[in-house]
């Protein structure tokens, strides 16, 4: 989960260098171009099509990727990044609640006091770039549509989890991030059908090409490959807090590219993520949901 919060990271900076592309339907190319990464993998691994079972557990998981992306995109045009990112870090919290109705998770003090301090973390880092750009926080329409895409991604490591545990999803990590990738990519791609200029992505330049297929293949299909690998020793709540070094990662990128940007006001929010990823780290997988079942994988 480390590896994984460095390469998500480091998209953001990579994303921002992309032309004027639909976003909606930049996602679902960049989803295709994960499962074409992904296919060596799965071919080869067992279940590779998975039983009849497993389906209604992928086409919910994939459902939750089109939702969050589809919310992400939709909101960015109507609320603030300061208000996105404040909104995000509800996600942690939110998967330790979905994680102990879905019984993954076990009720102890330890992880939400942990998942409040990264939280505190992150939005003191949000709190020092808002001061830097002079932002403000609000709560509209565009938030609220985000808070909905922020319930789909707590959502997704939470049905990951309860499929492994129960036996319904393979135990493959390979197969389980590309059937989920595979159904999302087909409904983002639906609502990028419906809601975009799909044309638009004839106007990429080949740097914009690489850039996606590097997304698509380090940012996806890694990323979320790793997810599954540390769902099956992990829970919800401790794989979706390590989003909490997102922001730290791009803080760093952030003074390497303008180191004018340095300042004392991020240090107290960088202290308390960083604190909580050593606490996380420390704690294990100790605290998690266990079991025969729950160790599989």
């Amino acid at each position: 989960m480390l590896a994984w919060a460095l390469l998500v990271g480091l998209s953001f900076p990579l994303v921002k260098q992309l032309g004027e592309l639909p976003p909606l339907s930049l996602t679902a190319l960049r989803f295709v171009i994960a499962c074409l990464g992904l296919w060596a993998l799965v071919r080869r691994a067992p279940q590779a099509w998975p039983e009849r079972r497993a389906w209604p557990w992928f086409a919910a998981m994939g459902a939750c990727l089109a939702g969050f992306f589809g919310a992400m995109f939709w909101a960015a045009h109507h609320a603030t990044a300061l208000s996105m990112s404040t909104l995000h870090v509800s996600v942690p919290l939110l998967a330790y609640g979905m994680g102990l109705a879905a019984g993954v998770e076990r009720l102890a003090w330890r992880l939400p006091a942990i998942l409040a301090l990264g939280a505190l973390g992150a939005l003191g880092l949000a709190a020092a770039e808002a001061w830097q750009r002079g932002g403000a926080w609000r709560f509209g329409v565009g938030e609220a549509v985000f808070f909905l895409g922020c319930l789909c991604s707590a959502l997704y490591p939470v049905l990951s989890r309860r499929g492994l545990v129960s036996g319904r999803l393979p135990d493959s990590a390979a197969v389980r991030t590309f059937w989920s990738l595979a159904l999302g990519g087909v409904l983002v791609g639906a609502l990028g059908v419906a809601l975009e200029p799909v044309a638009r992505l004839a106007t990429m330049s080949g740097r914009d090409a690489l850039l996606i297929v590097y997304l698509g293949l380090g940012s996806s299909a890694l990323t979320f490959w790793l997810m599954q690998r540390a769902t099956a020793v992990l829970g919800p709540a401790s794989i979706t807090a390590y989003g909490y070094l997102v922001p730290f990662v791009s803080m760093l990128w952030l003074f390497v590219e303008t180191p004018s940007r340095l300042g004392w006001a991020w240090l107290p929010g960088g202290v308390l993520v960083v604190l909580a990823i050593g606490l996380l780290l420390i704690r294990g997988d100790d605290g998690d949901a266990s079991g025969e079942g729950a160790r599989r994988g």
